[in-house]
């Protein structure tokens, strides 16, 4: 059979027909390239800058989340997708925004790199079923990815937070006609082409099962024929050139007449021999398995033709499907950094409706880590964390930053956060301090934001850090000596200067690390001012570090430049890593000499010579100015931490009131209604039991003598009357005006206020001439008149002795002295019920409910108190937990249940 008819016959009669859906958008390749020119000379100088601020090994950070092999290919080789303009960048990091909303990744694992196999189909070369297998998989995963994505945006309340991942793959043409062809014709569970795949290849394929039927049925009967008259100790049927033959002994040849020898054991006792009637069958055989092979091979080459044709929708949803790996890879990654999502300034951002706080910041960056430094510190701290080595206290100090602490397994060094804030109007940033004081790694790290920002990563930082969106970064970091180019260390330093200088555009940022170093100071300071003057013109942003001085006074002459200096502790004569924005550093170069181990003698001559060089009242002028704004500064920090925590602790001061105050409410709606469920069924028991004398009465009358009469009516109206009696309330004793005029209460006392609804409050302080009275209800402390205050019944009235008390109770209820032999009362805070100290026991088993709450008084934290709900049900719950909390040796104290707490218990936990 030839190619073409089998193509014909299959693609008229059994094959599905391919999908109809638009062709999608190509995937933007030049994102994986960060080079914006195709000049040798840049890309050179591009390539230095990546090299430097080991861009590389950021990528290679990601690459441990990505899902496929693509995405990790693309990672570690550092050709991660950089936006070419900031509207690709801020898509990109919505994209990471989007990722990191999907609490469960989709399944990426059933999808391979096929671009090859694809390269293979189209070079016209046959696919195995292997490779075919693979190609429809492939792109059932990337379909199914597609349907997990819009299944989260339409379970969401918001699904408009899902489009930036929808968009990717929204256009796209998923192949579903061409993996449905493989799947018709290929199983995949067993590599094998199905029958069904051309009517050809179902015809042969019956023809050869019948065939080989009628071969093996006429072999089993002469082999049996051969076993019974001794020419072979076992039927023997067997294959031997291609072809179905039977064992024989060589001394039984002659039981098989004109049979064909196709092979001899290698002993020479038996011989495979075709009997002459098998030979039309076995020649049938050979000629239906070329022709099955042909028709494979032919559907094969179809199928490979197909994947041919759709070559370049295959490799477009590859691309995509890459950009789908990607974004959830740049979302584990900022998960496991705790990173949080850049913005672009809107001075070089069109379009962006976002609205900016801190305008006259085009850099503010706060709480920055670098991410190399902050890799080990994060894998050290998790293994200590697993060892039970760190604590809480020692992960952060208040504000943002994580400590180093030497533990017995090992010492943690976390990265000191550094901050970045850079106004409108600046161009150039000269950044001063001595030599190991972190100028260099905040250089680097500024540059690896601006590149992380560009490639949708999100930030190791604090709050909402904003950054100009930069066309290209280029740095000069490190030294450029080179005996081969014949270049010294100036040489190299300027050169490399030279090259930026002539390829920095207007939104390029620029570092310069030690700016105009390596020669004569003089000549040294000169160049470099000229080289900042036009920097300035030139670009958005440069940034460069210095020791010389005159380059931090080029500040008082332009706007548009701006000083920065590393911090250095004088008591401890190490440098900090922070960066004092708008201030000034001195090099600290003695101060560093003689913390590492200089001669005494060194120091103190060299300080001689400083003395000559700087005017005396000029450096002590400025030591003291420098001391005075060291102190002003750490009064302003203190003062900032104290007023932090003193709104904070307002905070939650008011949402536990406004938590109690709606509990309160429902309580009360609750308790009302209950106790008009109890009026109404005390007034029907008082109806049925008067009903029941009145035809108690009725019969006796009918039966009593008239002198009995009047006694049986005084014995029925006594009756009627104690039942009257016994469901009536008893009437509390009317206050007088004179009375509530002439009240009043004591320190510590329970009163209902009128302006509180009637609620029970404490009085606060004992009360004085005036007509006002403080009372506490909750944590709340308010002056009321007198004339508001109403007395609360002596049964449900308390006093508080001593103010020791009052401030343990602060909700104005007593707490029982669990310590009867110390005059101290423990303080256990106030007695609000919130979802933190409530245990519900209600709908459990017996057992269950003892496990739950044995648990929850042991994870009480010390003088604690616990709500146990048990409800009102059959009371077995109920007195289970009385039980525990009666023999607990941690419950120092319980409330039961009263009518404004049905079906709830309060234990005080030691």
């Amino acid at each position: 059979m030839q190619l073409s008819s089998c193509t014909i016959s299959c693609s008229r009669k059994l094959f599905i027909s391919p999908n109809k859906s638009s062709k999608p958008k190509p995937f933007s390749k030049r994102w994986l390239c960060l080079t914006i020119s195709n000049s040798a000379e840049f890309n050179s100088l591009e390539s230095e800058t990546l090299k430097t601020l080991e861009w590389s090994s950021v990528c290679k950070q990601v690459a441990a989340f990505t899902s496929t092999s693509m995405g990790s290919s693309v990672a570690n080789n550092a050709r991660f997708p950089v936006g070419r303009s900031p509207q690709e960048s801020q898509m990109l990091l919505d994209q990471t925004t989007a990722a990191r909303l999907v609490s469960r990744p989709p399944d990426f694992s059933e999808i391979e790199d096929i671009s090859e196999i694809v390269a293979v189909a189209s070079s016209g070369q046959l696919l195995t079923i292997r490779e075919l297998c693979t190609v429809r998989r492939t792109l059932k995963a990337v379909r199914e990815v597609f349907q997990y994505l819009e299944q989260l945006a339409s379970d969401s309340n918001n699904p408009e937070r899902y489009s930036p991942l929808l968009e990717i793959l929204q256009h796209c043409n998923f192949q579903v006609g061409l993996e449905q062809k493989i799947e018709f014709c290929i199983d995949c569970n067993l590599f094998v082409i199905l029958d069904r795949a051309s009517e050809e290849l179902e015809i042969i394929r019956s023809e050869r099962k019948r065939n080989i039927e009628n071969l093996d049925s006429l072999l089993r009967e002469v082999s049996s024929r051969i076993f019974h008259a001794g020419g072979i100790d076992r039927p023997l049927i067997t294959q031997r050139r291609s072809r179905m033959c039977i064992g024989i002994r060589a001394s039984h040849r002659y039981l098989l007449p004109d049979g064909i020898v196709l092979n001899v054991s290698s002993s020479g006792a038996t011989y495979f021999m075709e009997p002459k009637e098998a030979i039309d069958l076995n020649n049938m055989e050979v000629r239906l398995s070329n022709s099955e092979k042909i028709e494979e091979r032919a559907i094969l080459s179809l199928l490979a033709s197909e994947i041919a044709n759709s070559k370049q929708e295959i490799n477009d949803l590859l691309d995509k499907i890459l950009e789908v790996d990607l974004a959830f890879a740049r979302a584990a990654y900022a998960q496991w950094l705790n990173g949080v999502c850049p913005t672009f300034s809107l001075s070089n951002f069109e379009g962006c409706d976002s609205v900016e706080e801190n305008n006259d910041l085009t850099v503010n960056i706060d709480g920055i880590r670098h991410p190399l430094l902050l890799e080990s510190s994060l894998k050290n701290f998790k293994d200590g964390l697993a060892l039970g080595c760190v604590n809480d206290a020692d992960v952060g100090n208040g504000n943002g930053a994580l400590k180093s602490k030497s533990m017995s397994k090992g010492t943690y060094e976390f990265p000191v956060p550094v901050d970045f804030k850079i106004r409108q109007g600046t161009r150039v940033v000269v950044i001063s301090g001595p030599n190991t004081g972190g100028k260099t790694a905040s250089m680097k790290t500024l540059g690896l934001a601006s590149l992380m920002s560009k490639a949708g990563m999100h930030l190791p930082a604090q709050n909402c850090p904003k950054l100009p969106w930069f066309d290209v970064i280029l740095a000069d970091i490190g030294d450029h000596q080179s005996l081969e180019q014949n270049l010294s260390t100036f040489s190299g330093h300027i050169s490399r200067i030279c090259k930026i200088l002539e390829v920095a555009s207007k939104e390029s940022l620029v570092l310069i690390d030690e700016i105009g170093s390596g020669t004569d100071p003089s000549e040294g300071v000169a160049l470099s001012t000229s080289i900042l003057q036009y920097l300035k013109e030139r670009v958005n942003v440069a940034v460069v570090t210095t020791h010389y001085a005159d380059l931090s006074r080029m500040k008082e002459k332009d706007t548009g430049f701006d000083n920065a200096a590393m911090e250095f502790s004088l008591e401890t004569l190490q440098p900090t890593y922070k960066i004092l924005w708008g201030s000034t550093g001195d090099s600290n170069a003695l101060n560093i000499a003689q913390s590492i181990g200089f001669d005494r003698n060194i120091i103190d001559r060299a300080h001689t010579w400083v003395e000559k060089l700087k005017p005396e009242q000029q450096q002590e002028r400025r030591g003291m100015l420098y001391q005075s704004l060291q102190e002003e500064r750490n009064r302003l920090k203190t003062q900032a931490e104290k007023a932090a925590a003193i709104h904070a602790e307002i905070l939650n001061t008011y949402y536990e009131i406004q938590d109690e105050a709606e509990d309160l409410d429902k309580r009360e709606m609750e308790l009302m209604a209950k106790e008009a469920q109890l009026v109404q069924q005390e007034l029907m028991d008082a109806k049925s039991q008067i009903e029941t004398l009145i035809q108690k009465f009725e019969k006796q009358l009918k039966i009593a003598d008239r002198d009995k009469l009047s006694s049986l009516i005084r014995e029925t109206e006594s009756a009627i009357a104690s039942i009257v009696k016994a469901h009536t309330p008893a009437d509390s004793f009317p206050i007088s005006e004179a009375d509530r005029a002439s009240y009043t209460p004591q320190l510590g006392e329970q009163v209902h206020v009128k302006g509180l609804g009637g609620k029970l409050a404490t009085v606060a302080e004992s009360p004085g001439n005036d007509d006002t009275i403080l009372v506490q209800y909750g944590k709340v402390k308010v002056r009321v008149k007198k004339s508001s205050i109403r007395a609360v019944p002596s049964s449900g009235k308390n006093v508080v002795t001593g103010y020791s008390a009052l401030q343990g109770r602060q909700d104005g209820e007593l707490r029982r002295n669990s310590e009867t032999n110390s005059n101290i009362e423990p303080s256990y805070g106030p007695v609000v019920r919130t979802s933190k100290n409530t245990v519900d026991l209600r709908g459990m088993r017996l057992k269950e409910a003892s496990i739950k709450l044995e648990m929850a008084i042991t994870e009480c934290r010390p003088y604690s108190v616990l709500f146990i709900v048990h409800g009102m049900g059959t009371g077995a719950i109920k007195e289970r937990a009385l039980e525990i909390l009666r023999n607990h040796p941690r419950v120092t104290n319980y409330e039961p249940e009263n009518p404004m707490n049905y079906g709830c218990t309060i234990a005080y936990v030691k």
